[in-house]
């Protein structure tokens, strides 16, 4: 059984692969494509548009109103509870006063007077047969058999006027729509950011890696040509060791390359939510893009967003004015009783219709106190603002900054590259001539790997600035 279920878990995970695309040589351009189709976050983002979606709608529907149906079963035995079942139903009658028992002692004065209505009226007229009648206690009334009652009914309740708090709550929730969707954009240049910085870090680390694979030929032939200086005698052993250690030690290099090149790939298939096996190559530098301060400013999200919250923030203040105005309602039922459900429902139907005006006198200050409140809200809201501007312009200058210092450091230190491989080359044929030792000759090679490693840090230093300012600056056009 175990054995099964192994088999069948190993099938289920190759169709998954199976079923998962792969991507080869895959421009930028494309897998920007394919994120904003199949990434999970956005995916979560766009889940959470369409809940505030249907927010509006809920807002909206309270405009209408509500009706419910009611049928509802009960059975009692209750004076109070059978009495007012008869009356809704429809069915009380003067047995279920008591008049049997009370028109009994009228019977029996009847009876006595012997016909005679004088004497009947004055048998009546006597307090004493007064008092002995009206404190008769009615079994029918105080002891009713047990009754069922089945209550069928249509409630519809409107509101007409409601300060217009209602109104002000569609518009709230129609700007939380809008406010959604740049939380929706947010996600999505956050994942440029991440795919654009896996491209270029990819491609700094293929060309770096092809470096190390040039430097390790380099070796190789120095290798060899020390092994001949060796059987001439004009080597030593040692200089033969020091050559195969630095050779191992860029072979190392080389495997952590490869390592952090897997890395980067997983990562990348990980934002697009596929496979990619390679991609096209981006040019070492990210492009520059020219935008002044006013229109990042402008176009920033978090300072639309912002916006959005304060014009949220604006209604709330209306929300809270709502309370110094009458509300209006208005309020229709109709319905049967009986002791059967749906029986004879149209000799006992019912209506009622009415109207409801509330308007609040005096609570205490407590509604001037919310509003002042919400435009304290409103005014922290707009002084936030003002904060996120001056943040994020300091932020923007601060990066074009470092970006204008690490283009001249990329430039100082490719041309420190270019004479580390021509210090490099010149060490290495004075040692061919026997003009230098082979430990001069891996000095300058450490050098040449250092520099090598400057440079891509900075690269990649420069890159990752270059695709922040682009994030910090990105717009609804995304």
């Amino acid at each position: 059984m175990k054995t099964k279920l192994i088999i069948i878990s190993l099938f289920i995970s190759t169709l998954s692969f199976a079923s998962q695309n792969v991507y080869t040589n895959l421009p930028l351009k494309k897998a920007i494509e394919i994120a904003k189709e199949n990434n999970i976050e956005l995916e979560i983002a766009e889940f959470d548009t369409e809940i505030n979606k249907l927010g509006v709608k809920i807002a909206n529907g309270y405009n209408f109103g509500k009706l419910d149906a009611t049928l509802m079963g009960l059975r009692s035995n209750d004076a109070g509870n059978v009495f007012g079942f008869k009356l809704q139903s429809r069915e009380a009658n003067f047995g279920d006063f008591g008049f049997s028992e009370f028109l009994g002692g009228v019977g029996q004065a009847i009876s006595l007077s012997e016909g005679n209505f004088a004497k009947f009226a004055q048998m009546m007229g006597d307090p004493a047969m007064a008092k002995r009648l009206l404190s008769t206690t009615p079994s029918d009334l105080n002891n009713p058999k047990a009754r069922n009652h089945f209550d069928t009914k249509l409630s519809y309740m409107i509101p007409i006027f409601t300060g217009f708090k209602l109104k002000s709550y569609k518009e709230i929730a129609q700007k939380m729509v809008e406010m959604s969707k740049y939380d929706k954009q947010k996600v999505l240049a956050q994942k440029l950011f991440e795919i654009e910085k896996a491209y270029y870090d990819i491609s700094l680390l293929n060309r770096f890696k092809r470096a190390l694979n040039n430097i390790y030929i380099d070796m190789g032939e120095l290798e060899r040509t020390t092994k001949e200086m060796k059987k001439e005698g004009y080597a030593k052993k040692s200089d033969l060791l020091e050559v195969k250690s630095k050779k191992a030690n860029i072979e190392r290099m080389i495997i952590q390359t490869k390592s952090n090149l897997e890395l980067s790939y997983d990562f990348l298939s990980f934002l697009l939510n596929a496979k990619v096996k390679s991609i096209k190559s981006v040019p070492s530098d990210a492009p520059e893009f020219s935008i002044s301060l006013k229109e990042a400013l402008n176009r920033n999200l978090d300072i639309k967003k912002a916006k959005k919250g304060l014009e949220i923030q604006s209604k709330m203040v209306d929300v809270a004015k709502s309370s110094f105005y009458p509300t209006v309602g208005a309020f229709g039922e109709y319905g049967s009783s009986d002791n059967k459900p749906f029986n004879q429902f149209f000799d006992h139907d019912r209506y009622t219709v009415g109207m409801q005006v509330n308007y609040n006198i005096f609570n205490g200050g407590a509604d001037s106190a919310k509003i002042e409140q919400e435009k304290l809200k409103r005014l922290k809201v707009l002084s936030q603002i003002k904060l996120a501007k001056k943040g994020i312009a300091l932020k923007f200058k601060k990066i074009k900054t470092e970006i204008k210092n690490l283009n001249a450091q990329i430039e100082s230190l490719k041309s420190e590259v270019r004479l580390a491989k021509e210090i490099f080359n010149t060490y290495l044929a004075q040692y061919d001539e026997g003009l230098t030792s082979i430990n001069d000759v891996m000095i300058k090679e450490t050098l040449q790997i250092q520099k090598l490693l400057e440079l891509q840090k900075t690269q990649t230093e420069r890159n990752a600035k270059i695709l922040e300012l682009a994030k910090l600056t990105y717009g609804e056009e995304i």
